[in-house]
């Protein structure tokens, strides 16, 4: 757990908050009292859902699986 000084974290607030680790703390201070703790939360959703390319045109080249050039025999 690492301490800032509330100046500092007003200044660079979004960069302290992109930085931190999901569960990793913070503790605000002014005049080295502790005021705040920011905890990052944990992902709450994924960007995508099991099944959501079901139906989704795909194009793969006719030679996807023909042997390289280097190691034909």
């Amino acid at each position: 757990m690492s301490t800032l000084n509330l100046d500092e974290a007003q200044a660079h607030l979004k960069e302290i908050v992109s930085g931190l680790q999901p569960g990793e703390e913070v503790v605000l201070t002014d005049n080295g009292q502790p005021l705040a703790k920011l905890v990052k939360t944990g992902r709450t959703s994924w960007p995508c859902r099991a099944g959501s390319a079901k139906d989704k045109v795909l194009w793969i080249a006719p030679d996807f699986d023909a042997p390289l050039e280097e190691f034909k025999e």
